[in-house]
């Protein structure tokens, strides 16, 4: 089986379970994941994703927004409260 093949064949439940290997560090039966095993596994998750997903929620995605339109309101700044009621 090639690559190809490979990720043609992972489900989205496998996919799922691959990335939280990668994530966490141990499979789901408690055992470590090596380094070669992270990094072939975070390989097929980001191709699998490439093909499946759209970009938003892809690994690695990042939201770079948008300008406001004419009339929008544009960001809003952050307004820290005191801790005493105010907002």
């Amino acid at each position: 089986m090639d690559y190809e093949q490979l990720l043609d064949s992972l489900t989205p439940e496998l996919y799922e379970r691959l990335k939280q290997a990668v994530e966490t560090g141990r499979w789901p039966d408690g055992r470590a994941v090596t380094a070669e095993q992270r990094e072939h596994c975070l390989q097929a998750v980001i191709s699998w994703g490439e093909r499946h997903l759209p970009p938003e929620e892809r690994v690695g995605y990042i939201d770079r927004g948008r300008k406001s339109a004419p009339g929008e309101s544009g960001p809003r700044p952050l307004r820290w409260a005191d801790g005493e009621g105010e907002t």
